[in-house]
């Protein structure tokens, strides 16, 4: 019988390579009681089988670093630990069948040099000198990533139990998991078939059983494990040792040189999950039948790009499971409604070149308390609890296993599990000719097609260029501009704060002052100890006790998590999820007030209904409230309706829309139009790595606003300093000289011919004549506004430099004059 320490300081459920690496990230930390639990033997799940790519370049700066990271460590690990990982640098071509897909791999290229990732464009003629036996006659383009390279998976995770062990780590092996024990909202350790193990933090890093693993603590894991593919041939004649990888993702299809045999894995288009009522429990080191009927396409294809694969034999026909998750990124941090129980999981195939970062960063923020650099793209807190549901994550695992090689259009929506929320007037928008696309589960109208109900109209397009769909929403755009549209706003998260202690407990969250009259919002970030941006939302007063917060559909969970987090023990204070309680109708333009005041019969001039206040209305047999702000930047109102009652206040709205000659407007025109006025975005422009004052947001931060009872607010120590000691970047709005190309993210910009930044956010300005593109750019302390708009700009788009004009300030309606009309 294996015996167990009774307390340790942090718990490990899980042998994988993410276990082992979280282990030894924190011994690297300090943390000597250290306990990791593997139900069977290390590497048991899904790590042995693993391909063993290791690439660099993610969709994101902070996901790039993390992959960056491995690399470096996995480079080093073998002299450290004296195991061996078969790390090799023998670099990466990616193949472009199509335009399309060119045109990514172009703006990748682009998109790497901010990101300090090395990446050349590559020909033909190049892909064949490295990889003689394929075919490249078709080739369109390439490009050649250097430092990428190979690796061995199951090498990678035990040297990174021995680093952990020399350290003081205590490894079990043949210990299952069965409970998770919990006290006061806090995880307090685990229940094992050999004994309970008390803990002050526990980690599921349980892979293919951590949802399994999630449900014993009431977490909400969303992962499903499906089948994943590769062949291995038999020794092949004329291929170069160390081949580099290659990539032909319009044939979901990868190939990696293995000891003098060719490995060829796919992301075929369509998956299939596995053991969708639960993985086996003893289930360890196995593999599932052969299906050579499902990749028929793709073994077609491979055979046709590597003509070699005719004439050797194929020596394994792998078929093991992989983990997904209903976006493609893996899962990440504290558990939103557990304290001290964190989760790094659903790794999507790519665990192996994300262990190393990711177990470092999770480490770092067990260590700290929070995160040390902005996780949002794999925080567990941007999932709904109706994500791990078993119908909803097979539906849509069966479509994410292959996105990863799929076209990264802007703008592309999923295809399966749709139609999980709707808005209480869904059927009305689709009536009037909704295209619907997903946001936090919620269909959500992108755009309205011209003739009315569009559920009969075909399936839209997606691509670099502007899409068919590009008209409707300009015309949209301007409407808002020029006359009014009415957006469906019902998504957005909508918080409740009550109680004796709701003012104290916001004042100290928030950086604005929200001491204010009873019928008053104020818009305010809440910011970490660093002065980073946790959440950006707007706080509404409704009674001296009772406030409503405004957030984006997708930050809920976060945003109630951050607040519970930082409630005092001793506050007199509850919050809750109220989203779904209430419908909201935004009204913007120029012609809100003329829209709005028949049907709510009372006076809406500035002199008696202010921007940033909130009254009771009615608006024919309901009560509403409305709120005078707006997304866009224009004279509008915010109208809050109870659920129920929410049918007959959008048609009485819908129709004094039509008479005052108006439109209704989808979220690709809010996002327009909030892009041409400036408005940053929480998770693409801003988020908890930046500097409040660095984003431009420093009106919205009071530094000597009264204190509540529980002190100064968080992060005002941080901004006092930033403003001693100076800017180190500073977030600037972008317009495009030349009207025709198209911006949308992560597009370098250069100063005076130098990179210096990228770009966060891109879309159209309508109004503005351009792509406006928004982004931070690298400046010295201090130093003046006007020295940085004299330096030339310019922004690379797919290899292409663009000349661009900058500014500190919005350049549609610099002074907000007309949201104040």
């Amino acid at each position: 019988m294996t015996t167990l320490p009774q307390h340790t300081r942090a718990i490990i459920i899980g042998g994988g390579v993410i276990g082992c690496s979280v282990a030894y990230h924190l011994t690297k930390l300090g943390w000597r009681d250290v306990v990791l639990l593997e139900r069977k033997r290390l590497t048991s799940g899904t790590t042995w089988h693993a391909a063993g790519l290791i690439a660099h370049l993610r969709a994101t700066l902070n996901m790039t670093l993390l992959a960056k990271y491995s690399g470096e460590l996995y480079e080093k690990l073998e002299a450290e630990t004296d195991v061996a990982t078969g790390f090799r640098r023998n670099g990466a071509f990616t193949i472009a069948l199509t335009q399309s897909r060119f045109e990514e791999l172009r703006r990748l290229a682009s998109m790497a040099k901010p990101f300090g990732i090395e990446v050349e464009s590559a020909s033909a003629a190049d892909v064949a000198a490295r990889h003689p036996l394929v075919a490249t006659d078709d080739l369109v383009g390439a490009i050649w990533m250097p430092q990428d390279g190979q690796a061995d998976p199951s090498n990678i995770a035990l040297a990174l139990a021995k680093g952990a062990r020399l350290r003081g780590a205590e490894i079990f092996e043949n210990v299952a998991v069965t409970g998770i024990t919990t006290a006061k909202g806090r995880a307090t350790g685990v229940i094992t078939e050999a004994g309970p193990i008390a803990a002050d933090v526990v980690v599921n890093c349980a892979g293919l059983w951590a949802r399994e693993v999630g449900r014993m603590a009431g977490v909400h894991v969303p992962l499903q494990a499906c089948e994943h593919f590769y062949v291995v041939t038999e020794a092949m004649a004329g291929l170069p040792r160390h081949a580099p990888v290659l990539r032909i993702p319009d044939e979901c299809a990868y190939y990696k040189e293995d000891a003098g045999k060719l490995l060829v894995g796919f992301f075929e288009p369509r998956a299939k999950p596995w053991a969708v009522d639960g993985v086996p429990r003893d289930f360890e080191f196995g593999t599932l039948p052969d299906d050579w009927e499902h990749l028929s396409r793709e073994l077609e294809l491979a055979a046709m790009r590597v003509p070699a694969l005719g004439s050797t034999g194929i020596h394994t026909f792998f078929n093991g499971p992989e983990s997904f998750t209903p976006d493609d990124r893996y899962i990440l941090g504290e558990a939103p409604n557990l304290r001290g129980y964190f989760v790094a999981a659903g790794f999507n195939s790519v665990g192996i070149q994300s262990a190393g970062g990711a177990g470092k960063a999770l480490a770092e923020w067990i260590d700290a308390g929070e995160p040390s650099l902005d996780l949002s793209d794999v925080d567990i807190r941007r999932f709904f609890p109706f994500q791990a549901t078993k119908s909803y994550i097979v539906q849509r695992v069966e479509e994410t296993l292959g996105l990863l090689y799929a076209d990264h259009w802007p703008h592309r929506q999923f295809a399966t599990a749709r139609n999980a929320r709707r808005t209480p007037v869904h059927h009305q928008l689709a009536a009037l000719g909704g295209r619907f696309g997903e946001a936090a589960g919620f269909e959500r109208p992108l755009f309205y097609s011209d003739g009315g109900d569009a559920r009969a109209e075909p399936a839209l397009t997606f691509g670099w260029d502007r899409q068919p769909w590009f008209d409707h929403v300009a015309r949209e755009h301007m409407a808002i501009r020029t006359k009014v549209g009415m957006i469906d706003m019902s998504p957005f998260g909508k918080i409740r704060v009550t109680g004796r202690d709701a003012l104290d407990v916001l004042q100290f969250v928030s950086a604005n002052d929200i001491d204010m009259p009873v019928g008053r919002v104020a818009y305010t970030q809440w910011l970490n100890r660093r002065g980073g941006i946790e959440a950006d939302l707007t706080v509404a007063r409704l009674a001296e006790d009772d406030f409503l917060i405004v957030t984006s559909a997708a930050a809920l969970v976060r945003d109630l998590a951050w607040l519970g987090r930082h409630v005092p023990e001793d506050a007199r204070c509850a919050a809750f999820d109220a989203t779904n309680s209430e419908a909201c109708f935004a009204v913007a333009g120029p012609l809100a007030r003329d829209m709005l005041a028949p049907v709510v019969g009372g006076d809406l001039s500035n002199e008696a209904f202010s921007f940033g206040s909130v009254r009771e209305c009615e608006i024919g047999m309901a009560p509403v409230r409305m709120h005078r702000v707006s997304y866009v930047g224009e004279l509008g109102w915010e109208v809050y309706v109870k659920s129920d009652q929410a049918h007959e206040v959008f048609d009485l709205l819908a129709r004094r829309l039509a008479d005052v000659g108006g439109t209704m407007a989808g979220i690709l025109a809010m996002d327009s139009c909030r892009i041409e006025k400036a408005y940053r975005h929480f998770g693409h422009d801003i988020g908890g790595g930046d500097h409040v004052l660095e984003a431009g947001l420093g009106f919205a931060v009071r530094t000597k606003k009264r204190d509540g009872r529980f002190g100064p607010f968080i992060g005002r120590d941080a901004v006092l300093e930033k403003r001693e000691s100076g800017l180190n970047k500073r977030f600037l709005q972008f317009r495009l000289d030349d009207p025709g190309p198209m911006l949308y993210h992560n597009e370098p910009v250069y100063r005076d011919g130098q990179i210096a930044g990228y770009l966060t956010s891109g879309g159209y300005g309508h109004c503005l004549g351009a792509s406006i593109g928004l982004g931070y750019v690298a400046v010295r302390p201090h130093e003046r506004g006007e020295d940085i708009l004299a330096s030339s700009y310019d922004i690379e788009i797919a290899g292409t430099r663009r000349r661009a004009m900058a500014s500190l300030t919005p350049m549609y309606d610099p002074i907000s004059e007309r949201m104040r009309a």
